[in-house]
């Protein structure tokens, strides 16, 4: 028998689960990384001045040798990670290159965090935030403060305090359901279906904090302001970066490499991944489970699985974060544990009732992304179609009146294909990853009743049209990018 790992030998939290135990640092205590700190506190004022790039690159370049503790390290990570977004995203055009004084000081954290160089969710919402009372709880939006922010907006502030608060809501979790995985391992019923309703009662409590987001986070001000200082380096050539970014470490030119990273993600939040984990659902591929039923069905050999983007994401979490899952995934027996008595009814319909919290916890997201996401990708189309609409009368004025609306339709059509284009994808995702939910439940009713899918039939996904706008970046499900708020 697996021994069922210890939390915080993998710097998890047993009260707040994946966030730290005390409050992240509001700064490095060390006046020699006060240029960081300068920086990144006046990023607003640095944004809107043009003024960042030039102050940046004359930043000396710090060595990391007094960053002493790991609330120390990831200090530095977050605040480099926002300077490096702020880098990229914020002039004109994007900058495709990171200079040294960033570059070298970031690579070191990111190392010894097992980081990518990109801003994780890690790094803007697990080490990101403060407690308004330090006498209070942190598990709620009333006593949480967010540290830094591009835009120094309270809509911004909102959009991590939300993913806070859930992380913190999820924290008690991770030891009653190790507990429930021991209980399973001695055959004590009893025990597991009482945890396995806890977990469904707080799941609920969870998916009313998500919808907390509406309260203070406009949707308009996302997409359009907030959304681009997250984008990572991957899949942004639309945006202007085709090959990724450059991070100068100071040696030859000629031996400098572009590198490309997904941007951040909630699938990148490891108490979501440790939700399923724990319930025993399994996420497949966009696709590609309707794709191997549809090739079986017709006697042909199913197509090598693709990379699953959820699994990816794991690259961008916290290596120690990172193993504790893999920990789970082998220790994980409640599914089993429940198929083993089907004929005790309060055990299973425990078991039910955990997988349609979760399930209603994903429609709640996919709901959420519409109306961020979609919504606004149609509005902003629209918005230039209109344009290009007004610009094409101004120019050509002698147009026949059957002319023009022969190229307004046009427009409708190539405005609804962008739309399909950069949301279509995002959606089969969200939906299957749902669906998936349902697909480990203990009835068949149950199962049915998850699946969300008419007459039995998987929802059509066409895999050419892949390529998504997400909350962070424009990704696809081929090559694992991804977007912030994506689950």
């Amino acid at each position: 028998m697996i021994p069922i790992p210890n939390p915080e030998d993998y710097d998890v939290s047993l009260e707040n689960g994946f966030l730290p135990t005390t409050p992240p640092l509001e700064c490095l205590p060390d006046s020699y990384y006060e240029p960081w700190e300068h920086v990144v506190k006046n990023l607003q004022g640095l944004i809107l001045s043009k003024r960042l790039r030039e102050v940046v690159d004359k930043l000396p370049v710090l060595s990391t040798d007094r960053l002493f503790g790991e609330a120390q390290w990831r200090r530095a990570y977050s605040a480099l990670a926002f300077i490096t977004h702020a880098y990229i995203w914020g002039g004109n055009k994007p900058a495709e290159r990171v200079p040294p004084p960033i570059t070298v000081p970031f690579l070191e954290t990111c190392e010894h965090l097992e980081l990518p160089p990109v801003a994780t969710y890690a790094g803007l919402c697990l080490w990101n935030w403060k407690p308004i009372f330090n006498s209070e709880p942190v598990d709620t939006l009333a006593n949480l403060d967010i540290i830094d922010t591009f835009t120094g907006s309270l809509d911004e502030k909102w959009f991590y305090l939300v993913s806070v608060a859930i992380e913190a809501k999820g924290g008690p979790l991770v030891p009653l359901m190790l507990h429930a995985i021991e209980s399973a391992n001695y055959a004590n019923r009893a025990a597991v279906t009482h945890f396995l309703r806890a977990f469904a009662e707080r799941l609920d409590d969870i998916g009313t904090t998500l919808n907390r987001m509406y309260d203070d986070c406009d949707p308009h001000i996302f997409y359009n302001r907030i959304r681009p200082f997250l984008a990572g380096s991957k899949n942004m050539g639309d945006a202007g970066l085709p090959n990724g970014v450059i991070f100068d470490n100071g040696g030859p030119m000629n031996k400098q490499r572009y590198v490309q990273f997904a941007g951040g993600s909630n699938a990148q939040s490891s108490i979501i991944q440790f939700f399923d984990l724990v319930l025993g659902v399994q996420h497949h591929p966009t696709g590609q489970k309707a794709a191997d039923e549809k090739a079986e069905a017709e006697g042909r050999k199913p197509k090598k699985a693709e990379p699953n983007f959820i699994h990816e994401m794991r690259k961008y979490m916290p290596g120690p974060h990172a193993r504790f899952l893999e920990r789970v995934s082998q220790v994980a027996n409640i599914r089993d544990f429940v198929q083993q008595h089907p004929h005790d009814r309060e055990l299973t319909v425990a078991f039910d009732a955990s997988l349609a919290m979760l399930s209603a916890l994903r429609d709640k997201h996919i709901q959420m992304v519409s109306r961020y996401i979609i919504v606004q990708k149609a509005a902003a189309k629209k918005l230039e179609v209109s344009k290009a609409d007004v610009r094409t009368k101004q120019e050509k004025t002698n147009l026949t009146l059957a002319h023009r609306l022969k190229n307004g339709k046009a427009d409708e059509k190539q405005e609804r294909k962008l739309v399909g284009t950069g949301g279509s994808s995002l959606i089969p995702f969200l939906r299957q990853a749902r669906n998936e939910v349902g697909d480990v439940a203990t009835e068949a009713w149950t199962r049915r009743l998850l699946s969300k899918q008419n007459g039995g039939k998987v929802e059509a996904f066409d895999l050419e049209q892949t390529k998504c706008q997400g909350l962070a970046a424009v990704w696809s499900v081929d090559d694992s990018s991804g977007g912030l708020c994506l689950y």
